[in-house]
């Protein structure tokens, strides 16, 4: 079997999590941390932890051979990308990136405040 990395990228609200999971069942986001750990309240202190939770996660997939590996966060700029495309070259798997465009106009079931998403928006990277 192949190893893919699928990486799900778009702003808050734009369905990552939702295409992630048509793609494989076991989706992981740093959103998961919140609700597994904090009664599903988001709490921006705890954001980095969640990250690290998020990638640590992946990690322990890659290193367990799951054949395909899905994540669905924001990964508005490259340096939030790099740490999941350097597992996949360690681990062997190769790794693809699709964004997810907010055609349907839904908000954050986060409550992630506007003006943040605009932020999130104006450093958006992509690379063809």
């Amino acid at each position: 079997m192949d190893k893919i990395l699928l990486v799900v990228r778009g702003l808050p609200g734009s369905g990552k999590s939702t295409l992630g999971s048509l793609f494989d069942l076991y989706t992981i986001a740093a959103d998961d941390y919140f609700d597994i750990y904090c009664d599903g309240v988001f709490d921006s202190n705890k954001l980095r932890d969640a990250h690290t939770w998020c990638r640590n996660l992946v990690e322990h997939r890659m290193y367990n051979n799951w054949g395909r590996v899905t994540v669905a966060n924001t990964f508005t700029t490259e340096w939030e990308l790099k740490p999941y495309l350097e597992l996949a070259k360690t681990y062997g798997y190769t790794a693809h990136t699709v964004i997810v465009e907010n055609r349907h106009g839904n908000k954050s079931v986060h409550g992630v405040p506007e003006e943040t998403v605009d932020r999130m928006r104006n450093r958006f990277s992509v690379k063809l």
